[in-house]
């Protein structure tokens, strides 16, 4: 399996976080010089669900969470170093049930 990068070079940060569900989730958005867009975030123990326009692909850090995407019944569990892709004009919930989940979020589309 890839390892995830620890770190990213030649990018632009932007400084104001992303905060949702009452700052349970929380990232920073990672602009590249090639017009793609990555967020870098933190998971507290929660549900949570989320919309998505484009494809996303969620690579797992840190800790640990578990998935489930819209329309599908199972959930699947992921720890650090692991990922899964949603489809676009779709959503995901995910839940974390102890520490923090630290993740990239990848936008395809």
């Amino acid at each position: 399996m890839p390892t995830l990068p620890t770190q990213f070079t030649g990018v632009t940060v932007t400084t104001k976080a992303n905060v949702y569900f009452d700052g349970k989730v929380v990232s920073h958005s990672v602009l590249f010089p090639d017009g793609t867009k990555k967020t870098l975030g933190l998971i507290y123990p929660g549900s949570y669900h989320f919309g998505t326009g484009t494809p996303e692909r969620m690579e797992i850090v840190a800790g640990a969470c578990c998935a489930t995407l819209d329309g599908r019944r199972e959930t699947t569990a992921y720890a650090a170093g692991q990922h899964f892709g949603v489809p676009g004009k779709s959503g995901f919930t995910i839940e974390v049930t102890g520490g923090l989940c630290e993740y990239i979020c990848s936008y395809l589309g």
